[in-house]
């Protein structure tokens, strides 16, 4: 059985027991998330597309980590005018692990 959730504007394709890293939510460390924007569900042959998300279904997830990505540089420069400026930026994103789908 897999899903389809939406959280912090991405989707993901999630199966139990999986670990995800989506967008901080405000939650501490080893505390459960309720992941309630489903788009879809699939067990087997019977699948069922929500409209925009499926009524009733739910993901629980817990929280394992919180942490910052790798540092993205960003560097702006004009050729010839003598202006260079050099940005770094790490992103937080927390990491989830599936416990149960519920339908």
């Amino acid at each position: 059985m897999y899903a389809v959730v939406e959280t912090g504007g991405k989707q993901y394709k999630v199966q139990v027991g999986q670990t995800i890293d989506v967008e901080l939510l405000p939650a501490e460390v080893g505390d459960t998330v309720e992941l309630d924007r489903v788009l879809m569900l699939s067990d087997g042959d019977d699948v069922k597309i929500g409209q925009p998300v499926v009524e009733g279904a739910k993901v629980m997830a817990t929280v394992l980590d919180q942490a910052r990505a790798d540092k993205v540089i960003v560097f702006k420069y004009r050729a010839k005018q003598r202006y260079r400026r050099k940005i770094g930026h790490r992103q937080p994103y927390m990491r989830l692990r599936i416990d149960q789908i519920d339908a």
